[in-house]
């Protein structure tokens, strides 16, 4: 592929994200912000900040960045919140704009194309004290076609909020749904 035919390919998948707003990309267009992020990304690392041992794989190569907005879900066992899982939808911008899927336990990512990953965790760290962990992945199964077919690795970075509350639950079972943002980096 020619510079010139990612630049068009890049520049559409932006004219698409951000005119977009909040209704999701269809199939279609799953493979053009994908486009785009490669684009960004060819010349820019991502930033690890505090957390330098979250890095990918050498060769590991990143094929889609995806912003979420959601909850991290936990249950009250008695003694402790539990955690439970996420439920988040995922976006195309920072400010969560263009849905491109969702986000639930497993942990699973699936696109609206149909696409998706299931991961398992492989290291965390600990960003900042008032937020969830920030991590990375490997991909324990990815399915295609679409943004996260032949994923190998996933960063979990820039979180904000989603932590466990503070006080016990009041009940066996009772439930917390705490927001949370994120920013997910796929590799293949």
């Amino acid at each position: 592929m020619s510079p010139r035919t990612l630049f068009i390919g890049a520049a559409t998948a932006l004219a698409l994200t951000t005119t977009a707003c909040d209704r999701p990309l269809s199939p279609s267009q799953d493979h053009l912000a994908d486009r785009a992020t490669v684009a960004h990304f060819a010349r820019h690392d991502v930033d690890l900040g505090p957390c330098p041992a979250l890095a990918a794989p050498s060769g590991a190569l990143v094929s889609s960045v995806i912003y979420a907005r959601g909850t991290q879900d936990y249950m009250w066992d008695g003694n402790a919140w539990l955690f439970v899982g996420p439920t988040a939808e995922l976006f195309a911008s920072r400010t969560f704009r263009g849905l491109v899927g969702t986000h639930y336990a497993g942990p699973t990512w699936v696109s609206v194309s149909g696409s998706g990953v299931v991961g398992r965790v492989e290291n965390r760290c600990t960003a900042t004290t008032s937020s969830i962990p920030w991590l990375l992945l490997s991909a324990v199964s990815s399915r295609g076609p679409g943004i996260f077919e032949g994923t190998t690795h996933i960063q979990r970075l820039r979180t904000q909020g989603g932590l466990a509350p503070v006080a016990p639950g009041t009940a066996y079972g009772q439930k917390a749904r705490v927001p949370y943002t994120a920013e997910y980096v796929f590799y293949r």
